[in-house]
């Protein structure tokens, strides 16, 4: 065994760390803990139920997107798509720097009634009269405005376009509400403001008027012009008549044709009516004098017979026998010729190529007549369409000159009337407060306060806790008095010889 007065080296024994050494500190500084805790825990009590209970947080969320976007007012008929019609994040930070405006703020402060200040002692002192009104409440109005953007918190959520908005105070719940509610209803219509333009209804109101009244005015003097000039539609008759001039001069040509080849018709018919008989042989018979020779016989007879009768009055000298018997010697003479003599009978017609020339020229001659009279008339009708075209084309310069007109009004009036229905359409969204932004989740009166009381004074016992073990462990550090043998041992490296333990008084 090694001797008491001997000096042990540092590393002769470690010491194990026993639960009684942790605690030791703890049980020797016992104030110090106590005092700790007990200041903490009565602060987060006083906290819990005096700030904690009646601070109140109004939440609201703003949505932005591009659900309807305001067309860019134009001469044209369709308005000017947007060339980014996607959500920014430039965008968002506009109208989070919008939705902290001063001046909004101070509406807020002045709606919600936040500008009247509680009197202190020191205003108690200070005589009313002596500080001016309008200053006393620009401060005021200035304070609140201070107040509430001190309180605003604005940011934006992350890989979205919703925007949360959050304020809290102290005191009542329906303060922060307000002033939410207020503030939303007020930056919607300061958007509102901002994406369109004032007085573009009315404009394109009074552009629709105009143009309506010029297209009547147009339609009167065409239906005018249809009435005075006997026509209503010159383009159209033109084409049609353009399409019979050209169908009368193909039948002109066609006629003309017709008569030059009539003409040479004819003169080829009358050659050949020059060579042609007119009548021709159709039927020859021989036959002999039979009936004459009886006729010359009975007047033979007739001869003798007067001989006869005369003889028996007169003389055979005497004139009037001799005249008979001359009669009978020619009447004998003649038969003997009409004996020796024979008649060929012969049957004559109309040459049918003759005729047939001649009909044919008589009728070649009606169609020639005909034709020339057609071309007469063809050529008439040719100079009056020809005439009519003229007309025409005059009639529908003037009538094209004025449906030009009322086209161009016409093309002015409707699009001045889309512009006035979607500037219309905008302004009835607007009062729906439908446009680029949204209020998605609207500021409600808060029922419950934004902290717990109980889980402030949970909070505050650990805290408590962990701080007075913490002040324990400090006293005991900056206390440099020994305690126990074994500090003495350890810190001196020398033997206790003997140890009196502390009495309470």
């Amino acid at each position: 065994m090694e001797n008491m007065g001997t000096k042990k080296p540092a590393n002769y024994d470690i010491r194990r760390l026993t639960l009684r050494d942790m605690t030791g500190p703890l049980f020797r500084n016992w104030r110090a803990v106590a005092v700790t805790f007990c200041s903490i825990f009565a602060i987060s009590i006083f906290v819990a139920r005096g700030w904690a209970s009646h601070y109140y947080v109004a939440t609201m969320q703003v949505v932005v997107a591009r659900g309807r976007s305001n067309p860019t007012i134009t001469g044209q008929q369709n308005p000017v798509a947007e060339n980014n019609p996607t959500v920014t994040a430039d965008d968002v930070a506009s109208e989070i720097a919008l939705l902290q405006g001063r001046d909004m703020l101070q509406e807020v402060a002045q709606i919600c009634n936040l500008t009247k200040q509680n009197p202190s002692v020191f205003d108690s002192w200070k005589k009313s009269d002596s500080q001016d009104l309008e200053v006393k409440n620009s401060k005021a109005l200035e304070s609140a405005t201070n107040a509430i953007a001190g309180g605003l918190r604005v940011e934006a959520e992350r890989t979205s376009h919703v925007i949360d908005v959050k304020y809290g105070d102290f005191g009542a719940p329906e303060t922060p509400a307000c002033v939410l509610q207020t503030l939303g209803k007020l930056y919607l219509a300061k958007h509102l403001r901002l994406e369109r333009p004032a007085g573009a209804f009315n404009f394109f109101a009074e552009e629709t008027e105009k143009y309506q009244k010029a297209l009547m005015d147009s339609e009167m003097r065409l239906a005018d012009f249809s009435k005075s000039e006997g026509v209503a539609a010159p383009e159209t008759l033109r084409t049609d008549m353009a399409q019979q001039l050209v169908t009368t001069q193909a039948s002109l040509s066609q006629t003309r044709q017709m008569i030059s080849a009539n003409q040479q018709r004819l003169e080829n018919l009358r050659k050949q009516m020059e060579g042609t008989p007119p009548r021709s042989s159709t039927a020859e018979t021989s036959i002999s004098a039979n009936i004459l020779l009886e006729q010359l016989q009975s007047s033979l007879l007739a001869s003798h017979l007067k001989k006869t009768q005369l003889l028996m009055k007169y003389d055979a000298a005497y004139p009037l026998v001799q005249e008979a018997d001359a009669e009978i010697a020619q009447t004998q003479e003649a038969i003997a010729k009409a004996e020796a003599a024979k008649y060929v009978n012969t049957t004559t017609d109309r040459d049918p190529t003759f005729e047939y020339l001649r009909q044919d020229q008589a009728k070649t001659e009606a169609d020639l007549a005909s034709e020339q009279a057609t071309a007469t008339a063809l050529l008439n009708t040719i100079h009056g369409v020809q005439s009519e075209l003229v007309s025409l084309d005059m009639k529908a310069v003037r009538q094209g000159a004025l449906l030009r007109e009322a086209k161009a009004n016409e093309g002015n009036y409707l699009l001045y009337l889309t512009k006035r229905e979607q500037e219309r359409t905008s302004d009835a969204l607007d009062e729906k407060r439908i446009a680029n932004v949204a209020i998605a989740v609207p500021a409600n009166v808060p029922a419950l306060p934004a902290l717990s009381s109980f889980s402030i004074m949970l909070n505050g016992f650990l805290l408590a806790l962990v701080g007075g073990i913490g002040a324990g462990y400090l006293a005991e550090v900056v206390d440099p008095s020994f305690r126990t043998p074994a500090e003495v041992e350890e810190l001196l490296n020398i033997a206790v010889l003997a140890a009196v333990p502390k009495q309470a008084a």
